[in-house]
């Protein structure tokens, strides 16, 4: 809880493509926790992916562009009502209802995009409502009121609809679907995503120059490598994945009897069942019709019964 609102708070104080990227390093500070509390190891390649999310960040810092002054949440709602963003929206909101209305049924537990495409079109616009809604209570608290304007009432309800629809399909997702890959895809779309939302509502990118920017892009891809490498080879120790499955041996079950004494007749229909191979001995009469079975090498006398 103190983290999602310390996130919340970042979002009022620092543009989404600054922040949102910034998410990987919780990544590597859960890693960096397990292994020192549950003790849990940590390959090498682990390590490598730590250091490139590092190091993709560090880059997107020292090259963010600066948080846009806004003075009231009536002027982020000009920028929300811009043509340019309002096509986005109608964009993501067409396409998520498409995957919820007609994929899903037929591609949802098969196909992982299906879930997580919808997660990550509504994550980019909860983000930038959140975005809003942490600028109006920034005001708010700075002695601007903000809870006045009918505007912040309307990014709190669309933050609480997206998120509560993220929430459902990312547990669909997780529940279908193996985590090691759904974080990784989720964390890529949901960013990439959102950093093209706040570049078309705030206009992020109109305030810096083509290298920044390029240098910002080659921070984000190399957030995301580290990323992909940390999970997956989080469950390999010393080069091998320890949850291998076991191939049985072809005639386990042959063997498996070596040990055993004379085999009985099947008593449904009399097929007789024969004895190790190798194995040699007496030959013995069934009690039933006298068909002859094969001891074990164990026998070395034999019997007839006593019909």
């Amino acid at each position: 809880v103190v983290g999602e609102i310390a996130n919340f708070a970042a979002y009022a104080f620092a543009p989404a493509i600054l922040v949102t990227p910034l998410g990987a390093l919780s990544i590597i500070i859960s890693a960096v926790l397990a292994r020192i509390i549950l003790r849990e190891k940590l390959h090498i390649f682990g390590v490598l992916g730590c250091v490139l999310c590092v190091v993709g960040s560090t880059t997107i810092v020292l090259h963010a562009p600066a948080e846009r002054e806004i003075e009231s949440v009536a002027e982020v709602w000009d920028l929300a009502t811009e043509p340019g963003f309002l096509l986005y929206a109608a964009i993501v909101l067409t396409a998520a209802f498409v995957l919820i209305f007609h994929f899903v049924p037929q591609y949802g537990q098969t196909h992982i995009m299906v879930y997580i495409g919808i997660c990550s079109l509504f994550g980019s616009l909860s983000v930038m409502s959140v975005k809003a809604l942490g600028i109006a209570l920034k005001l708010t608290f700075s002695g601007m009121n903000q809870l006045v304007y009918p505007q912040t009432w309307f990014f709190t309800l669309v933050v609480v609809a997206c998120i509560v629809t993220q929430m459902n399909y990312l547990n669909k997702a997780l529940d279908t679907f193996n985590t090691a890959v759904v974080s990784p895809i989720y964390y890529t779309m949901f960013t990439s995503l959102t950093i093209l939302a706040s570049v078309i509502m705030f206009k992020d990118w109109d305030r810096q120059n083509p290298t920044q920017i390029v240098t910002e892009m080659c921070g984000f891809v190399t957030i995301l490598s580290g990323t992909f490498l940390l999970h997956k080879t989080k469950d390999m120790v010393d080069g091998l994945q320890p949850n291998l499955p076991i191939r049985i041996p072809k005639h386990a079950d042959e063997d498996a009897y070596e040990s055993e004494g004379i085999p009985l007749r099947s008593a449904a229909d009399g097929i007789p069942l024969r004895s190790p191979r190798g194995t040699e001995g007496i030959p013995l009469r069934s009690a039933a019709d006298g068909i002859p079975l094969r001891s074990s090498s164990r026998g070395t006398e034999s019997f007839r019964s006593t019909s």
